[in-house]
C-alpha cells in the first residue's frame, strides 16, 4: 500500500494484478526511415483484454519521451486490466534527428501515422509478445496521449489540423475509426491568436480544429498549467479540446495541477512540475474508470469514480460533463 496516497484512495478501481512488460517490440516501417519501436505492458492473466495505445509527449528528458517513459500510467492501466502499447515517435531525443529532418521538430504527421500503424500490425505485435497472443480484444481499443501526445490522440479521434507554413497541411483529417475512445492529457489547445509569438513562429502545427473530434473522449487538464512559452491564455488553453470537441464528453480538472498532472511522465522526473502522489493517483484512477465505461457501455466505473471524487476527494479536482 502506498501511504502517500490519501484522498485519491477513495476512487474505486479493480484489484491490481501482476503485469509483464516487453520491449523493444519492432514494427518494420521502411517509409518512416526508422522502424517503429514499442513497449507492451499487460496483465499476466485474463482474456479479451482491452487495449490503450499511449502517445508520449515532447518533453525535456532524453528517455521519458519514448517507450521508456510514462510508467505511472502504463503500469497502472495494465495492472487493472488493459494492454498498454507505447510507440516511440520520431521526436524522441534518442533518435537525435536534426532540425533539417522533414517533419522536425514535432513530427506531428508521423506521430499520428504511428498510432494507426500499431493497429495495422497487431498480429505482428502478438507474434513478438506471446504473453498477449490470443488475449486482446480488437473491438475495444482506446488512444491516450500527454502534451504533444494529446494532440496526436486528438487527431486519431477526429480533430483536424491546419499548418499555415505547410501547403500540404490544410484541414488534415487523420481520423481512425478503429479507436473507440480516447483520453487527452494536458493537450495543446487552439492555435492562432491563442499562441504566443514564439509558438506562432516555431510551432505552427499547434493549430488543431477540435470541431471534428467526435469520438468519445475525456480531457484532463490542470488549473495551474500555464505555459507562456506556448500560449497567452494560461491554463484555460488546455480546456479547448473539451470546449470545442463534440465527442469530448467530460473534463477532469485537477486542482493545483500543472503540466505533469501529478507525475504521469515518470516517477521523480524533471518533466513533472507538480509532483504529487495523490494527484497522480487521481489521474490514474479517473482515466481508468472513464476508459472502462467508454469501452464497456453499462459499466458503472465512471459514475462511481465521479461520485467518490465529489464526496471524498473534491480537494483534488472536479469533473464537468456535457
Amino acid at each position: 500500500m502506498n501511504r502517500l496516497i490519501k484522498h485519491a484512495a477513495s476512487i474505486p478501481v479493480s484489484d491490481a494484478t501482476p503485469t509483464v512488460s516487453v520491449a523493444p517490440v519492432t514494427l518494420p516501417a521502411p517509409e518512416r526511415g526508422i522502424d517503429l519501436e514499442l513497449r507492451v505492458t499487460a496483465p499476466v492473466s485474463g482474456d479479451h483484454l482491452p487495449i490503450i495505445v499511449l502517445s508520449h509527449g515532447h518533453g525535456p528528458s532524453l528517455y521519458i519521451p519514448s517507450l521508456n517513459g510514462y510508467g505511472p500510467l502504463a503500469q497502472f492501466w495494465a495492472a487493472h486490466g488493459f494492454v498498454v502499447i507505447q510507440p516511440t515517435h520520431l521526436n524522441a531525443k534518442i533518435y537525435a534527428l536534426g532540425a533539417d529532418t522533414p517533419g522536425a521538430p514535432l513530427f506531428w504527421r508521423s506521430r499520428v501515422e504511428d498510432m494507426s500503424r500499431v493497429f495495422d500490425r497487431l498480429d505482428l505485435i502478438e507474434e513478438q509478445v506471446p504473453a498477449i497472443a490470443g488475449r486482446i480484444d480488437r473491438e475495444r481499443v482506446a488512444v491516450a496521449g500527454h502534451s504533444m501526445g494529446g494532440q496526436t490522440a486528438g487527431m486519431i479521434l477526429g480533430a483536424r489540423l491546419n499548418d499555415p507554413k505547410d501547403p500540404d497541411a490544410s484541414d488534415v483529417n487523420m481520423l481512425d475509426t478503429r479507436y473507440k475512445a480516447g483520453v487527452l492529457l494536458a493537450a495543446p489547445g487552439n492555435g492562432g491568436a491563442s499562441l504566443s509569438d514564439f509558438a506562432r513562429e516555431n510551432y505552427t502545427a499547434l493549430n488543431p480544429d477540435f470541431s471534428h473530434m467526435t469520438t468519445p473522449s475525456l480531457v484532463v487538464a490542470g488549473d495551474e498549467d500555464d505555459n507562456p512559452h506556448l500560449t497567452t491564455r494560461g491554463a484555460q488553453w488546455h480546456v479547448d479540446p473539451f470546449t470545442d470537441g463534440p465527442g469530448a464528453q467530460a473534463l477532469l480538472m485537477l486542482r493545483g495541477g500543472k503540466h505533469g498532472l501529478g507525475g504521469v511522465a515518470g516517477y521523480d522526473a524533471k518533466e513533472t512540475d507538480d509532483e504529487d502522489p495523490d494527484r497522480l493517483a487521481l489521474t490514474q484512477r479517473m482515466t481508468w474508470a472513464w476508459l472502462r465505461s467508454a469501452l464497456y457501455p453499462g459499466d458503472s466505473a465512471w459514475t462511481s469514480a465521479c461520485k467518490a471524487l465529489a464526496d471524498h476527494a473534491a480537494s483534488l479536482g472536479r469533473v464537468e460533463s456535457k
